[in-house]
């Protein structure tokens, strides 16, 4: 195994080809007490599967997710899916305590390279980038394109993203990068709504 897994628990190499594939985040402890003290990211909100829905339409993409990164997992608090009669998408082993579809492991997916690196990511064809083709959700799953852009919140923490993915390639272009990244400023401000109304301040 290379040496550098040692260097921290929120990192993970394939020793095969000594890639970096899940990067290091430092940030995640406080990142966890940001998301307590907002009372988000461990529990399902109907306003942020409302606003994966809204993503999901504005986009034309079949799944999306408002997704909150802690030091070990993934947690969709928002979800959308194709169909309301269709089971969520299996992403990852879930607690008894979250629902199906809602969890993911911390090396599954490209949100950490969001939250990590706070830009947009944009992947038209996962396959085309030998860096992303080898994640989990490629075999497991079956995705073939992303778009996702992290939250920042106003004490300049990146909580999580906003991301949309589909089975198939997807020419999102510098259009799906910018709408992405004015939907991801949107939830944010609501975020600072809802943290508002928590304090009795509106």
């Amino acid at each position: 195994m290379s040496h550098l897994a040692s260097r921290t628990p929120y990192a993970t190499y394939d020793p095969t080809r000594h890639l970096l594939l899940t990067p290091e985040d430092e940030e995640a402890p406080a990142r966890v007490a940001r998301l307590r003290a907002l009372g988000i990211g461990q529990s399902p909100l109907p306003a942020f599967d409302d606003f994966a829905r809204k993503l999901a339409r504005t986009t034309r993409a079949p799944y999306s997710m408002v997704n909150f990164i802690d030091e070990r997992q993934q947690y969709f608090a928002g979800l959308y899916t194709p169909s309301d009669d269709q089971a969520p998408i299996e992403l990852g082993p879930a607690p008894a305590s979250a629902q199906p579809g809602r969890v993911m492991a911390r090396d599954h997916g490209y949100c950490p390279h969001v939250v990590v690196r706070r830009k947009a990511l944009v992947l038209e064809d996962v396959c085309d980038y030998p860096r992303f083709a080898g994640n989990p959700v490629v075999d497991e799953i079956g995705i073939r394109s992303y778009l996702g852009a992290p939250l920042i919140d106003r004490t300049g923490m990146a909580l999580g993203t906003v991301c949309v993915v589909d089975l198939e390639p997807r020419p999102w272009g510098r259009a799906g990068l910018e709408t992405i990244k004015a939907m991801a400023a949107e939830l944010v401000e609501q975020i600072h709504r809802m943290e508002q109304q928590q304090s009795g301040l509106v």
